[in-house]
């Protein structure tokens, strides 16, 4: 069957040697849909090369092999949670899904996850047996065995000479000295590890000698903790009579057995405080209260994440986000392209921008603002000197005058020896012909003033 391509959306009339006609994009929205119908989500192993990381928080990168490389795309929705940063030439293990990127017809692998090429398988198994078990209900709340209260006799799965177990007695020793604790050694790490806990849960369970179980061991990584993930020590946590509670690494360490147990603490000390009592009552509501509320979250988390895997299997197929991630890294590229357009505009617009300094510095005002600031700093000087100049004269002249209406002043002559009369109202006597005899007149002096009375006048 032959394949004809045109450059039009409608479908031109076929003659008989032509059973098919495509457009391009008719022809890659098929082969999409079969890569993705057909293949599905995969895991896949291999070099990071190639690696992109725009603004948008999406990355762009290449995975290969020492034969052959695939274009792979990761959106910000998931590189958010990714716990590494990826570097060239790194090797990872990625689940993705197979694609086809329409606008350019490449084959690429749109990837949901990664992590170390070196824990990848782990994490893979991991991941399978959580779906097994989760569907086959091994975590559902019903299953869970409520703990006894008060626990008089613990029993604890653990290596006898771990750190876990040394946790565990102190926190028991120091919060409730009645408690018997009865010890199942097993080894916690390693080929032989798995069969030992769950012999130590078969004779625990026999035995019939505690009221609950502590699953424990200190931190590591996640192959050190595998033995913790595989599925018979599952089940035999499911199957067990008595209740079993989890503490498995730290905080941030998460098995299979802390799924199936009846109830998941973060660290073995934590745990020595969950199933051990204090001696205050209000301490003891406080566990209480606190160990319904974290069974409570964890069993609604758990059914949450269980649905929303389900939802999104259903969705995978035909989730309008496929489009828009295509849209999306279309827009990266239009960006980076942006984005080296604007640089090197950018690049000579800073040149110009240089040139025209220069030209600007050969008529810059400086030069010629410092003549006159300097001739404007003479002028200040001597109009300063001139008045002081001004000023000293005025003051000579204003002395010269002083002195000469000194000279004509009335008073002046008085200090010669002559005095002034005057009569009784004050005025001035100027001739004899102005006075009677016996009449009061005052002499004004140099030096004070005398009081007379006229006794005769010629």
């Amino acid at each position: 069957m032959g394949i004809l391509l045109t450059n039009h959306d409608e479908v031109a009339p076929l003659s008989a040697n032509h059973a098919h006609v495509f457009t391009v994009s008719a022809l890659n929205r098929q082969i999409k849909a079969l890569l993705e119908q057909h293949w599905g989500r995969v895991w896949l192993s291999g070099e990071i090369s190639n690696l992109a990381m725009p603004a948008s928080g999406h990355w762009y990168f290449t995975l290969k092999d020492d034969r052959s490389q695939l274009r792979c795309a990761m959106f910000r929705s998931r590189t958010s949670r990714v716990g590494f940063r990826p570097e060239h030439g790194m090797q990872v293990m990625v689940r993705a899904n197979l694609t086809m990127y329409e606008p350019r017809g490449d084959l690429q692998l749109v990837v949901e996850s990664m992590q170390p090429a070196g824990d990848g398988v782990l994490q893979q198994r991991f991941e399978a047996l959580k779906m097994q078990l989760a569907a086959e209900g091994l975590f559902a709340m019903e299953a869970k065995q409520p703990l006894p209260h008060p626990i008089k006799r613990l029993g604890v799965i653990t290596s006898p000479s771990g750190a876990a177990i040394q946790d565990v007695l102190s926190v028991l020793k120091r919060r409730d000295p009645m408690l018997e604790v009865v010890i199942y050694p097993s080894q916690v790490q390693g080929a032989e590890a798995t069969a030992q806990l769950c012999q130590a849960i078969h004779t625990a369970n026999d035995r019939n000698e505690v009221d609950a179980l502590l699953l424990t061991r200190g931190g590591g990584s996640l192959e050190d903790l595998w033995c913790f993930n595989e599925e018979a020590l599952a089940r035999a946590i499911h199957g067990s009579r008595l209740p079993i509670v989890s503490a498995v690494g730290h905080e941030v360490d998460t098995t299979i057995a802390d799924y199936v147990a009846d109830l998941r603490a973060p660290t073995p000390s934590a745990a020595a405080e969950q199933l051990s009592q204090d001696a205050g009552l209000r301490l003891d509501r406080l566990d209480r209260d606190r160990q319904r509320l974290v069974q409570a979250v964890s069993g609604q988390l758990r059914h949450q994440q269980q649905r929303l895997a389900l939802l999104t299997t259903r969705l995978n197929g035909n989730h309008p986000a496929r489009k828009l991630q295509q849209h999306a890294q279309r827009l990266d590229e239009l960006s980076l392209r942006l984005d080296r357009a604007l640089h090197s505009q950018l690049l000579r617009k800073e040149q110009r921008q240089e040139r025209l300094a220069a030209r600007l510095g050969q008529h810059h005002p400086t030069p010629r603002l410092n003549a006159l600031e300097a001739h404007l700093a003479a002028l200040e000087h001597r109009l300063k000197r001139g008045t002081e100049q001004s000023l000293h004269q005025a003051k000579l002249t204003l002395a010269g005058q002083a002195a000469a209406l000194e000279a004509v002043s009335p008073l002046a002559v008085l200090s010669r020896g002559y005095s002034i009369l005057q009569d009784e109202s004050g005025q001035t006597v100027k001739g004899a012909d102005e006075v009677e005899v016996g009449q009061r007149l005052s002499a004004r002096l140099h030096q004070g003033q005398l009081g007379l009375t006229v006794t005769n006048k010629d």
